[in-house]
């Protein structure tokens, strides 16, 4: 087997808060909860691919500010890598997801999370706590 294409997640992170969005697609998928991103392009850089696809998916800009460690399989050809980021312009609109919810640490639990997203979350909830 060749080696695994990447999918990028933005932690994008505002007073505390996390960005989660609600997929819509497809059916095994809807109603479930994820960090936006998206598949890297050819001759993208991760960085870059994660703004485009939070772009494409929700209407604002961010800026990209480090990596998570690890990744996580999707599926059996792709795997998915987190970086933290933040709002550089404009509030998120989904339009690939119906809906978007900022969730403090204490409530990342009260979502049905994508399983490639849960090795992320106790991380990124350490990182929400400190003030």
């Amino acid at each position: 087997m060749g080696e695994r294409a990447v999918v990028v997640g933005a932690a994008i992170l505002r007073d505390g808060r996390l960005l989660a969005a609600r997929r819509t697609a497809p059916p095994a998928t809807a109603g479930r909860w994820e960090l936006p991103g998206g598949k890297v392009e050819p001759g993208e850089t991760r960085a870059e691919a994660l703004v485009r696809e939070v772009a494409e998916e929700l209407g604002c800009r961010i800026e990209v500010t480090g990596w998570l460690d690890g990744a996580a399989p999707v599926g059996d050809r792709h795997e998915l890598v987190v970086a933290l980021a933040r709002l550089r312009s404009g509030e998120p609109a989904p339009t690939e997801h119906d809906q978007v919810r900022w969730l403090t640490a204490t409530e990342l639990d009260t979502v049905d999370w994508l399983e490639p997203d849960r090795p992320f979350l106790a991380g990124l909830r350490d990182r929400m706590m400190v003030p």
